[in-house]
């Protein structure tokens, strides 16, 4: 399965792994003391803790990336990365419109 090299493939690992991260940051942060609404609540009246979690959030599909340019498939590589932007640029958004 991760032999792929498919455009589409990496967009899919790009969209997912964010989303993993995400869980095991609220896990590893937030869930024994508090709900997933207060998790968005908190970072919804916090604007610096949008960048504060979208960067670790992103940490993964950075390792995903140089995974696969260093292995040579450089079209799902190229999913991963305009994945990345996008999430980075939706993270920046999200924390001006706040």
């Amino acid at each position: 399965m991760f032999k792929k090299d498919d455009l589409r493939f990496g967009m899919l690992l790009g969209f997912i792994a964010p989303l993993l991260s995400l869980v095991v940051y609220y896990f590893v942060k937030f869930y024994p003391l508090h709900s997933v609404s207060d998790f968005f609540s908190f970072v919804a009246q916090n604007k610096n803790q949008v960048t504060a979690i979208s960067v670790p959030c992103l940490i993964l599909n950075i390792a995903l990336f140089t995974f696969y340019i260093n292995t040579h498939r450089d079209k799902t590589a190229k999913g991963v990365f305009a994945i990345t932007l996008i999430y980075a640029i939706a993270a920046l958004l999200l924390k001006f419109i706040l």
